[in-house]
């Protein structure tokens, strides 16, 4: 047998830390620009107030979905229903989120979500699930 020959040692390494420095300092730099970058996005779009979002934004959506939604189609298979259902479902979060941003809107959000639960308990559109859907849509008759 031959003895082993030792291995040669490897050759030292380059000094990695100007370049592991360049890196971070680059990541860092990245970082400023997006945040600089979102925080002028921001202020050229302007506020939710003034681009239709807010309480009366939602109120307003709220009121355009209950004018697409159709009952008659709401338990319709295929598209018909699928639309009508997410209508009926949308009308309900977006009334009640105008409703926590100002209580004007609490009148909408209550007869959207009392008609739904009226619906929720007879699987139906009756007369009395009609009923708070025409009052919801008197609300948005005054918006």
């Amino acid at each position: 047998m031959q003895p082993q020959q030792p291995h040669p040692a490897p050759a030292s390494a380059a000094p990695t830390q100007p370049r592991n420095r360049t890196v971070a300092l680059s990541l860092m730099a990245g970082l400023v620009l997006g945040v600089a970058g979102t925080g002028v996005a921001w202020t050229l779009s302007g506020d939710t107030a003034s681009a239709g979002g807010g309480p009366a934004g939602d109120a307003q959506a709220a009121c355009r979905a209950l004018d697409g939604f159709d009952p008659a189609k709401y338990t319709e298979k295929g598209p018909a229903g699928e639309i009508a259902l997410n209508r009926y479902a949308a009308a309900d979060a977006l009334s009640a989120s105008a409703a926590a941003g100002d209580a004007r809107y609490a009148p909408l959000a209550q007869a959207v979500r009392s008609s739904r639960q009226r619906h929720a308990v007879t699987f139906e559109f009756n007369a009395e699930v009609k009923k708070e859907l025409d009052r919801a849509r008197a609300f948005c008759e005054d918006l």
